[in-house]
């Protein structure tokens, strides 16, 4: 069968690359076209546009809009060109929307992949996603009855990331090694995730670099953002300490003993290493100001949404240096506080689900269609 997706984020790309595996595992046959990063390219031929054409935050949207729009335009004429069994909108609920209600109403099946967070804003849209969507998968918990509350056909399987994660750890060459083939040094490690665009990165990264002074007894290094050239960074980094590596996250994650991390998927992925982190974000004041109006959940992490408490720190938009620097003192020198973490973490892990979790979404995928298609 021929799968249309469509991954608008570099979170998007690990979790669409996964799901193209599970999908040719229960459809040997599978072809693809889709508009997504490196991660889904290394999966499979197909690729029409990176998602570097459409990801941008928030105001820079207004600026980008004729570009968008002319994105979408080719996204929705390679649809029709090509005529897919299922087209699947991956998270990236503003533009992914908008293709959704076009395609939808040409006769194609849409399989939602990765739910928009309408249950922390936006709610309006559950009412698209019910209309235009034959069914949601869902990657949270707790979105199951939320959805369901509005006669939604929802599937959870698990969270997608267990399976990277799992996986990387089984092979994991071990916290020493990984130092050494990366020159970093024998002092414990500090991770610094600022985001993977780059408002994000200018308002944080300056913030975390600092940090590296008052903790001359370890090391700092950034996660590199696998869409954002290295080059982005040297204003940053140049005449610090702090170091950077791309395409390494998970060996980060693996090794080290702290992170300050930005909001969004990398918390959850901080807290199934069992790292201990601080939870940070900011952004401009009157889209602060508008989102303290319209948010309607009390956490910004992935981690304490599940959890449904405060299991890690967030600092948000005020002070940030400073309380960084007090979150991290606590988690570097308190034992009682990292293990307190760390079991909470493990109590996460328990909602999550089982290894294979791709392959089970991909397989419903597939019996879905076949089943249709009788």
């Amino acid at each position: 069968m021929k799968y249309f997706l469509i991954a608008g984020e570099a979170s998007g790309d690990l979790h669409a690359s996964n799901l193209m595996k599970g999908l040719m595992d229960a459809d040997p046959r599978a072809q693809f076209r889709y508009m997504g990063g490196d991660q889904m390219q290394e999966v499979a031929e197909g690729r029409i546009l990176h998602y570097r054409e459409t990801n941008y935050m928030m105001l820079d949207v207004l600026l980008h809009l004729r570009k968008i729009f002319r994105t979408m335009k080719r996204l929705r004429e390679e649809i029709l060109r090509w005529r897919p069994d299922v087209v699947i909108p991956v998270d990236y609920p503003g533009f992914n929307l908008r293709i959704t209600r076009y395609v939808h109403s040409r006769g194609f099946r849409v399989f939602y992949f990765i739910s928009p967070k309408v249950w922390a804003w936006k709610q309006k849209r559950v009412r698209q996603l019910r209309q235009y969507t034959d069914r949601l998968f869902v990657i949270l918990p707790f979105e199951v009855e939320f959805f369901r509350r509005f006669g939604m056909e929802v599937e959870y399987q698990g969270n997608p990331l267990v399976d990277p994660v799992s996986g990387y750890l089984r092979d994991f060459e071990g916290k020493e090694q990984w130092k050494s083939r990366l020159d970093l040094g024998q002092r414990p490690v500090v991770a610094l995730l600022a985001g993977s665009r780059k408002k994000e990165i200018e308002a944080l990264l300056p913030l975390m670099v600092r940090l590296a002074d008052a903790y001359p007894g370890y090391q700092f290094v950034v996660a590199g953002a696998p869409s954002i050239e290295p080059s982005f960074y040297e204003r940053f980094l140049k005449g610090t300490p702090v170091k950077i590596v791309f395409g390494e996250t998970y060996g980060l994650l693996a090794t080290a003993v702290g992170g300050i991390v930005t909001s969004g998927t990398a918390t959850l992925e901080a807290a199934m290493f069992g790292l201990p982190q601080a939870v940070v974000y900011k952004t401009g004041w009157p889209a602060y100001t508008l989102a303290k109006w319209i948010i309607k959940v009390n956490f910004i992490s992935l981690v304490n949404l599940i959890q449904g408490r405060e299991l890690v720190k967030e600092i948000i938009q005020k002070d940030l240096y400073h309380s960084m620097k007090e979150e991290l003192d606590r988690l570097l020198k308190d034992p009682a506080a990292r293990k307190s973490m760390q079991a909470g973490y493990r109590e996460l892990m328990g909602k999550l689900g089982e290894e294979g979790v791709s392959s089970r979404i991909g397989k419903r995928m597939v019996e879905l269609l076949k089943t249709e298609a009788a």
